[in-house]
């Protein structure tokens, strides 16, 4: 699936999904073979099985180990902390499915002006090779995640989306003006149960969410989570300038799911500033939110250059 963005030779190129696609794959073949708590997993037999070589095997591995799927012993490898039936069903795509597939090329299509902005359900069926049925649950789902609308009398249109790497860049930095301030707002206060809602999020993420979400599922929980933040400072205006922005950039944040890796680290800063905001340490909280946005915008655009890794 090529990227939506196109930027200069050396700007937006994302970051191989290998690691991912490849953790994947690993626990697909421990589940395949009942793998108990604490069994030895070993690079050497993972690339053997999978028919790969051992260095992309060890970034897996250290994956799963960011996610808690196996624990790395220095000197011995990895062990599995759970017993493969607790490892849910994971296959070798986890957004698989005719209508998932036709849909994602609808994204595919539509960022790179090869369809749209208007356009029939018959053409989504006719060019995706799904039914008719497929088809309008397709758009129904779009039209739910308020990414097109209905055209007067017949058809569809797409509404604006981000399509580009300038474009994204500007969104982010948008949201690095507006987020931190929401926090420093007068009127801030955190919302307990919002707090523990996104805090169970986050965590599910990092015990394995991360591999089985599908994308649409991990955009949500992430925008999500800066939604309720902003929608904490008791301003509507900020509160709905963060929602418009992710309706145009929502297209273009599903192209960066398929390498997962760097989910790891973003949602451990989210828990950093829950807990932050939990102490009342909202100038704290402010500036890592500034930080975490700005690491994010350049690891999606590569526009600028590279801003550090927030501390902590």
């Amino acid at each position: 699936m090529a990227e939506a963005v196109d930027p200069a030779p050396g700007r937006g190129r994302p970051r191989s999904p290998l690691p991912t696609s490849l953790a994947m794959r690993v626990v697909d073949l421990v589940r395949r073979h009942g793998l108990a708590e604490g069994a030895h997993v070993t690079e050497q037999w993972v690339a053997d099985e999978l028919g790969v070589s051992r260095s992309p095997v060890r970034k897996a591995m250290l994956f799963l180990a960011d996610l808690d799927i196996v624990r790395r012993v220095p000197n011995r490898g990895f062990f599995l902390t759970r017993p493969a039936a607790d490892l849910g069903d994971i296959g070798l795509d986890a957004d698989a499915g005719a209508e998932e597939d036709a849909y994602f090329r609808v994204v595919d299509d539509h960022l790179g002006g090869r369809f749209g902005p208007e356009f029939t359900a018959a053409e989504i069926s006719r060019r995706y090779g799904v039914t008719g049925g497929q088809a309008q649950r397709l758009l129904a789902r779009m039209e739910g995640e308020d990414l097109i609308g209905r055209r007067p009398g017949r058809g569809w249109r797409f509404h604006p989306v981000l399509s580009s790497a300038e474009g994204h860049d500007q969104s982010y930095r948008f949201r690095m003006i507006v987020e931190p301030a929401a926090v420093l707002e007068p009127g801030f206060a955190p919302d307990p149960a919002a707090f523990a809602e996104h805090r169970a999020r986050q965590e599910a993420l990092l015990r394995g969410r991360i591999l089985t979400a599908p994308r649409a599922e991990l955009f949500q929980t992430g925008a999500g989570f800066h939604e309720m933040l902003v929608g904490c400072s008791g301003n509507a205006f900020l509160a709905d300038a963060v929602r418009r922005q992710n309706r145009v950039r929502r297209l273009i944040e599903y192209r960066h799911q398929y390498d997962r890796t760097r989910l790891v680290h973003q949602a451990r800063e989210h828990l950093r500033l829950l807990d932050l905001l939990e102490r009342g340490e909202r100038r704290a909280a402010a500036e890592l939110l500034h930080a975490h946005l700005d690491r994010v915008r350049w690891i999606k655009t590569r526009v600028g250059a590279e801003p550090p890794v927030p501390p902590g």
